[in-house]
C-alpha cells in the first residue's frame, strides 16, 4: 500500500513539474513575442547608430526596395545593389526625392557568382556601413516544382546557389571586416518559412534558406561580443515578384509594411518571422503540418495539383512575372 502511495505520489510530482515547464515554456515564449512585436512597435531601435550607410541587395523590387525605403526613411544613406541599372537608378531617385537621403547604386548580377565581388569592394570601398540587409534571392521555377522539372535545370542550380548562399557569404565578408574594426554593425540576411522544415517541391531554394539560417545564427553568435548584430529574418508569404505578386490580406503583407515590422525587431531578436502575423502562421503551421504530413505523398500530389492550376493561372493572367527580387 506505502509503495503504491509513493508511486502514485512520484506521478502527482512529475505530472506537476511537467504541467509547470510547458506553463514557463510558453509564458516566456508570450512575453518574447509581445517584446518583439508589439512592444517594438513603440519603442524601436535607432538604427542610426551602426552608421551612416545601408547596403541592400536585391534592392529595385519587393522586399528589398521595401527595405531600402524605410531605412531611408529612418535616416540613412543607401548603397543600392541589384543588376537592373534602370531600376536601381530609378529607385535611387524616389529615396533621394521622398527622404533627402544620399544614394549609391551598383550594377551586379548575384547569379553570375565569385567573379563580381572585387568590383562591390571596390565601390564600397571609404564608406561607413552600419547595416547590410543580404535580401537578394530566387526560386528556380515560378511554382512548385519537382526537382529535375526545372526549366534549365543545370544552369538554374548553379544560379540559385550564386544568388542565395554566396552572396549572402560574400557580402557577409565584405562588410564584417569593417564592422569589426569600428565595433558596431547589424546584417539582417533573409530567410524563408520554407526553411522551416525540408520543402518538397521547393528542394533547392528550401535549402538554401536554411544555410542562411544557420549562417546567420552561427554568426550572431561569433560576432555579437564585437559589438555586431546579425538577425535572420524568415517570412511567409509577402506580396512581392518572387510570389507572383499575391494579393496583400491579413495574412499576406506587403514588402513596405513587412519591413516595417521586420525592422522594429532589431536587437529584439537574432531569429524572427518579422512580423506577428507571419509569427503566428509559423506556429499553426508547425502544429497543423509536421515534416511527416509534408513529406506524406497525400501533400505531395496535392501540391502537384496546385502548381499544376497555378502555373496556368500565371501564365495566362501574368506572363512577365519573375522568381528572382532584384
Amino acid at each position: 500500500m506505502a509503495e503504491t502511495e509513493g508511486y502514485c505520489g512520484f506521478l502527482c510530482f512529475l505530472g506537476g513539474f511537467t504541467a509547470l515547464y510547458y506553463l514557463l515554456k510558453w509564458s516566456w515564449a508570450c512575453w518574447r513575442g509581445f517584446k518583439m512585436y508589439l512592444l517594438s512597435e513603440i519603442w524601436h531601435t535607432d538604427l542610426r547608430k551602426f552608421g551612416r550607410w545601408a547596403v541592400v541587395t536585391g534592392a529595385t523590387s519587393g522586399i528589398g526596395r521595401a527595405y531600402a525605403m524605410e531605412l531611408a526613411r529612418r535616416g540613412l544613406d543607401i548603397v543600392l545593389i541589384s543588376r537592373s541599372e534602370e531600376k536601381l537608378h530609378r529607385v535611387a531617385k524616389e529615396i533621394e526625392s521622398q527622404y533627402g537621403r544620399q544614394t549609391r547604386t551598383i550594377q551586379a548580377d548575384f547569379t553570375e557568382g565569385q567573379s563580381i565581388y572585387l568590383g562591390i569592394a571596390q565601390k564600397l570601398e571609404g564608406l561607413e556601413i552600419g547595416i547590410l540587409v543580404n535580401n537578394v534571392a530566387m526560386n528556380y521555377a515560378r511554382m512548385l516544382a519537382h526537382f529535375l522539372d526545372v526549366p534549365d535545370t543545370e544552369q538554374r542550380i548553379t544560379q540559385v546557389i550564386n544568388c542565395n548562399i554566396l552572396s549572402v557569404t560574400q557580402m557577409s565578408r565584405l562588410i564584417l571586416t569593417h564592422m569589426v574594426e569600428r565595433g558596431r554593425g547589424l546584417i539582417i540576411n533573409l530567410s524563408s518559412e520554407a526553411a522551416s522544415e525540408p520543402q518538397p517541391m521547393l528542394a533547392v531554394y528550401s535549402a538554401t534558406k536554411i544555410f542562411v539560417t544557420y549562417f546567420s545564427r552561427c554568426l550572431n553568435t561569433e560576432y555579437k561580443s564585437r559589438g555586431i548584430t546579425v538577425q535572420c529574418v524568415a517570412p511567409f508569404v509577402v506580396s512581392t515578384n518572387m510570389t507572383n505578386n499575391v494579393a496583400v490580406n491579413p495574412l499576406v503583407k506587403s514588402a513596405a509594411s513587412f519591413a516595417r515590422d521586420a525592422l522594429n525587431t532589431v536587437e529584439y531578436s537574432s531569429f524572427t518571422s518579422g512580423c506577428l502575423t507571419h509569427a503566428l502562421q509559423h506556429i499553426a503551421l508547425s502544429i497543423f503540418f509536421p515534416a511527416w504530413v509534408r513529406h506524406s505523398q497525400f501533400l505531395v500530389r496535392r501540391m502537384e495539383e496546385y502548381a499544376q492550376s497555378a502555373t496556368k493561372y500565371i501564365e495566362e493572367r501574368m506572363p512577365q512575372t519573375h522568381s528572382k527580387e532584384e
